[in-house]
């Protein structure tokens, strides 16, 4: 029994110790993909921390994609179960880690037939056994560890992105509703201008219909962009995590711009003797090459 209880690997034991095992080769790597820090919440004193935090960066207020990102990560409650799931693994981990734990069974069962051998027999051998394949058990929840880590980042890693993309659709859509809105106001005021003149009799009431009909257009079509931008930010609402008054945030009007790449095309001399050709072709006296050619 000595020489079992002297069989944990204290080694592979360190990398399950502590309330968040593994959790700093995750945060390591949503830190260094994402720039956004992840929270493994465990207390109630902890998830009010961050909810006070995550109430600062977006109530009442227009958040930008990185802090869209930093809100998901903190308080999407999706991301903790699968690092609740990393929590498990770890304390499997431990366990098989610690070895098998001594023990010394008594059985009465055999008193009457004076065998009491048999129940003895059982515990000893399940110990041996329990030592034998040890070491093999270790590697293989060792191996189920290091997955539920690549796990619980790449839960990490997909939320940010997801989240980065429902942040620029809902940013789309409302910028696309409001140009619509733009054209719906022009439109509107064309409508009224039709009507007048169709009052005076300028304008016929074929016209006036045309523009009416493309004015009624242009509100459903105002209607639905409102709609589906609102839909995209519920879906960001939802990734975020937040819910009642914590939904009191903003998105821009319009995405930034892109930057503008500069392109320099070298000249060469192959492209310098092409164009001194048709510069010939076109008439271009012989006297002219040396200064058409630099």
């Amino acid at each position: 029994m000595l020489l079992l209880s002297a069989c944990a690997d204290t080694v592979t034991m360190s990398k399950a110790r502590g309330e968040r095992a593994g959790f700093e080769t995750v945060a390591g790597i949503s830190r260094q993909a994402t720039g956004a820090e992840a929270a493994w919440l465990q207390t109630p004193a902890e998830r009010q921390a961050h909810a006070q935090r995550v109430r600062a960066i977006v109530q009442g207020k227009t958040i930008s994609a990185e802090q869209a990102v930093q809100v998901a990560l903190l308080n999407n409650p999706g991301l903790q179960a699968s690092y609740a799931d990393l929590g498990m693994s770890a304390a499997d981990l431990w366990e098989t880690a610690l070895g098998p734990v001594p023990s010394v069974g008594i059985s009465v069962s055999g008193l009457v037939s004076g065998d009491v051998t048999r129940s003895v027999e059982g515990t000893v051998a399940s110990s041996i056994l329990d030592m034998v394949t040890k070491r093999s058990r270790t590697r293989a929840a060792d191996l189920e560890f290091r997955q539920a880590q690549l796990a619980a980042a790449g839960e990490t890693l997909a939320l940010a992105h997801e989240t980065r993309r429902t942040w620029i659709e809902a940013v789309g859509a409302f910028e696309a509703a409001g140009l619509v809105g733009q054209a719906q106001g022009a439109a509107d005021a064309a409508s009224e201008l039709a009507a007048e003149l169709g009052e005076t009799g300028a304008l016929s009431r074929a016209d006036q219909a045309r523009e009416h009909a493309f004015n009624a257009e242009l509100a459903a079509e105002r209607a639905e962009a409102r709609l589906e931008a609102q839909i995209a930010k519920e879906k960001l609402v939802r990734l975020l995590g937040l819910w009642g008054t914590g939904t009191e945030f903003y998105v821009p009007d319009s995405l930034p711009a892109l930057r503008a790449a500069r392109r320099t095309v070298p000249i060469s001399n192959g492209w310098r003797w092409k164009t001194a050709s048709i510069w010939l072709r076109a008439g271009w006296s012989w006297r002219l090459w040396p200064r058409a050619i630099d």
